[in-house]
């Protein structure tokens, strides 16, 4: 690791108490706003297990669709809400077809249905620390106005 690099690094665990406790406010500010619209709207919030410590990096919601998902991507864009799909599976990638990794190979490909059910579905909203109620509040603004 480069000084430059290590000397961020440090600068962000000096500071890790305050990063966590502002990201975990966004967290649930958005479960806790959103946890109606979702209902209605048949979309999934975050499930964490009692048992699992919590990250706080990313507020995700599971659409009904793909179709959905790229219905609401686009609506919130037209508003200037940056809001993206979340993950291509590994298996699927260039680099992972490309390889014989584990149990399977190019004969033998990879099955992850749930991956890839969920891969289409996955939405994220605007996340970052340093993120103000009111861009929040802007955000769950526009998402409570989408009817899906």
């Amino acid at each position: 690791m480069s000084d430059v690099l290590a000397a961020f690094l440090y600068g962000q665990l000096e500071k890790w108490r305050e990063i966590q406790a502002n990201r975990r406010a966004i967290w649930e500010r958005y479960d806790a706003e959103l946890a109606d619209w979702a209902v209605a709207n048949g979309v999934r919030r975050p499930v964490v297990p009692e048992h699992c410590e919590q990250a706080w990096h990313m507020y995700y919601l599971l659409m009904p669709s793909l179709e959905a998902r790229t219905e609401f991507i686009a609506r919130l864009k037209e508003k200037g809400v940056a809001a993206v799909f979340h993950y291509l599976p590994l298996h699927l990638s260039r680099f992972a077809e490309s390889m014989e990794i584990g149990a399977w190979s190019k004969e033998r490909k990879a099955e992850c249905p749930v991956t890839e059910e969920v891969s289409v579905r996955i939405v994220r909203l605007p996340f970052y620390t340093s993120m103000t109620e009111e861009e929040q509040g802007r955000v769950v603004e526009e998402v409570k106005k989408l009817k899906l």
